[in-house]
């Protein structure tokens, strides 16, 4: 998703949880992802490219740094493991075809509301049918050139991520669901987290006042 989307979507899932200069830092840390050096090759980042497992791997690895950061009394560092936790699972919601699958359950034009989406439907993450936006370089760098864009973009595969993604409103309906089922994995993610740390280390973690 954009960066101003990546923002906008940890904002909404986290104010009020942490302190605004842990905030600060995991949102630089979330939308630092997309840095040119994490999107060549890097598709376990952003669910690319069909990477699930690898991208599962990557969550698994950036929630093992959290504790021992805080036991360590460096809590900048698990702020920034948080926020690249956060950026790549969000991803999954526009860089994937879940939304689709979701939307498919439903007869059209009588889709729930877009906050109801269930984020981690076990069915629909291990259906099959599940798949993400494959990388055609260089088409994928030329979609984003202006006027050519559009055109390159209506001549991708069907799979390619240049196709697929829905990194901001101006794709589409669905984007609304990839944007609220993005915010409530974020904020799944917060509450499966915190429920495991012991209250000295949760304190330090959200660095809040009293």
């Amino acid at each position: 998703m954009l960066r101003s989307v990546h923002v906008q979507m940890t904002r909404l899932a986290l104010d009020g949880l942490f302190s605004e200069r842990a905030l600060q830092v995991i949102i630089r840390a979330n939308v630092g992802m997309d840095a040119v050096w994490n999107q060549i090759g890097r598709h376990e980042l952003h669910f690319d490219d069909n990477a699930f497992e690898r991208s599962y791997a990557y969550l698994a690895g950036q929630r093992a740094c959290i504790q021992p950061a805080l036991e360590a009394g460096t809590p900048r560092v698990a702020w920034q493991a948080f926020g690249r936790l956060t950026h790549t699972a969000q991803d999954f919601y526009s860089h994937s075809n879940y939304v689709d699958l979701w939307a498919a359950r439903h007869q059209p034009g009588r889709l729930p509301p877009a906050d109801q989406i269930d984020p981690v439907d076990r069915g629909l993450m291990n259906s099959p049918a599940l798949h993400s936006g494959r990388i055609h370089l260089p088409l994928e760098i030329l979609s984003y050139v202006p006027v050519v864009g559009a055109w390159m973009v209506k001549s991708a595969p069907s799979d390619s991520h240049a196709r697929m993604h829905r990194d901001s409103a101006a794709r589409g309906p669905l984007f609304e669901y990839a944007f609220q089922a993005a915010v409530r994995r974020t904020r799944q993610e917060y509450d499966e987290l915190t429920h495991a740390l012991p209250a000295p280390l949760l304190a330090q973690f959200r660095e809040l006042p009293g």
